[in-house]
This record gives C-alpha cells, sequence and structure tokens, in this order.
C-alpha cells in the first residue's frame, strides 16, 4: 500500500473499516474505534456498569468456549436473543443482570478492536455517548506535540462482505476529532478534519439523524428503536473503555 494513504504525515488521522484502520493505525500511539450501531455504544454501556468487555470475531465458531474459558456472559446477535439474555442490543446489556465479564462479538468493531489491539499500543473504544470523554482522555493522557492518533470508523458491510460506509461512525469519529480540536490538538489530516466538520453539522439533532439514516432505519424496522436512542445518549458517559489483555475496563 502507498504510504500515504497511512496519512503518516499527520498526527491524527481518520479512516474507514479494517483495512483503513490497519493503515492508518500503523505507529500510531492510540486508536479509537468506533461503531455508533452498535458495538461502541453496548461496550460503552456495559463499561459503565463495570463490565468487563471481552471483544472477540464475529460468528467464530469457538466463541461459546472462549466465553466459558473467561467465565463470560456471550453476547449474540439481535435475531438469536431471547428474553433476559445479552445480545449486541446495547438495551439488552443495560437490562442484564449483574455480570462480571461479557464477551462482545460484532463483525466490524469489535473485529476491528481486536485486529488492532496486536498492532497499536492502546486501543480504546468511543461512540456518541462518551466521544468527548474519550477526546478529555487522550488531552490528559497524551502529549499534543508527540502523539499519533488513529480515529477508525468501522462501518458496515454489505451482503457481500464489502465495507459499507456508514454515516453514523462518521459522526461518532467526528464527535471525537471535533473534542480533540476543542482541545487545540494539532495536526489533524485533512480526512479527521472533514469528520470533526461532518459532526459538528448534526450535533444537536443526533437523535433524529441516527434515526433517520440507513443503518438507523434497519433497526427501527426491525424492532430496535431503542437501541439508537441509547446509541443518541449523547455525552452521558464519561468511561472510557481500554482494551487490556483482560479486555475492554474503563480506564483510571
Amino acid at each position: 500500500m502507498n504510504s500515504v494513504l497511512h496519512q503518516a504525515a499527520h498526527g491524527v488521522r481518520f479512516d474507514w473499516g479494517a483495512v483503513g484502520g490497519a493503515a492508518i493505525a500503523e505507529g500510531a500511539d492510540v486508536a479509537v474505534v468506533v461503531d455508533v450501531l452498535s458495538f461502541s455504544t453496548s461496550l460503552s454501556v456495559a463499561a459503565d456498569l463495570g463490565i468487563v468487555v471481552l471483544p472477540y470475531p464475529w460468528e467464530a465458531e469457538d466463541a461459546p468456549t472462549y466465553a466459558a474459558q473467561h467465565r463470560a456472559v456471550l453476547a449474540l446477535g439481535r435475531g438469536a436473543a431471547g428474553p433476559g439474555e445479552v445480545s449486541l442490543s446495547p438495551v439488552s446489556v443495560r437490562a442484564a443482570a449483574p455480570m462480571e465479564r461479557l464477551v462482545l462479538p460484532s463483525p466490524n468493531g469489535s473485529a476491528i478492536s481486536v485486529q488492532l489491539a496486536s498492532a497499536v499500543t492502546t486501543v480504546v473504544g468511543a461512540s456518541l455517548r462518551n466521544a468527548r470523554a474519550v477526546a478529555d482522555w487522550i488531552a490528559r493522557e497524551h502529549d499534543a506535540e508527540s502523539a499519533s492518533i488513529a480515529v477508525v470508523a468501522a462501518g458496515e458491510r454489505w451482503p457481500d462482505g464489502s465495507l459499507r460506509p456508514a454515516i453514523e461512525d462518521l459522526w461518532g469519529a467526528g464527535a471525537v476529532l471535533a473534542a480533540l480540536e476543542d482541545h487545540d490538538w494539532p495536526g489533524l489530516s485533512p480526512e479527521a478534519a472533514m469528520a470533526a466538520d461532518a459532526y459538528r453539522l448534526i450535533a444537536g439533532r443526533e437523535e433524529s439523524h441516527l434515526m433517520a439514516c440507513a443503518s438507523g432505519r434497519e433497526l427501527v424496522d426491525a424492532g430496535f428503536a431503542e437501541d439508537v436512542a441509547v446509541a443518541a445518549e449523547v455525552g452521558t458517559s464519561t468511561t472510557v473503555p481500554l482494551l487490556s489483555d483482560r479486555g475492554f475496563i474503563a480506564a483510571p
């Protein structure tokens, strides 16, 4: 891959999906994974409850064994979960019985987190619920003049497996980037600055835009409008989920 596409000349970078994420995360100090509907929103809900979240590849056959080995609850797909069972739905995480650990597979945000964990020193999860908290934590814990930050919009997938850029993840990533700009953080690539501007265009109208966008409509039509509403709880979480060898835990 042409090294220019890694945005390495910039301290703050933005790109899409597993391939784009791997490119911009090369040499980065922090990778921020954004999957608003629904991995990173469910992650933020779980982190608020003190639950350790273990990311895992989607539809991995050994996921039940992995969960058992870690004495964790395994989240199911939305369509497979019954009453009281935990799924990728943030509403189900919030309503579940108390638990210590949750294995939370997803085809996008979770899988990308697993991928980046082997390449980047620090991986954090961000959604509209905690975007400001993530930016504040980065600004507090890292040197703006020397640290490199990669913000990855997970996106969705078309039926053929190709990336479908999802506008809700552009907004979520942009919320983190706009908050970094509020800290006068320098060095945003044009791609990162564009994402920040995209968020500012809809700031204050997040819920209506989430409900109306393609991914939001898909969930609403499937009976999961409450999940979209949780994703629109802008700024309600101050928890920063930090990926460690134990899973995602709340950053101190």
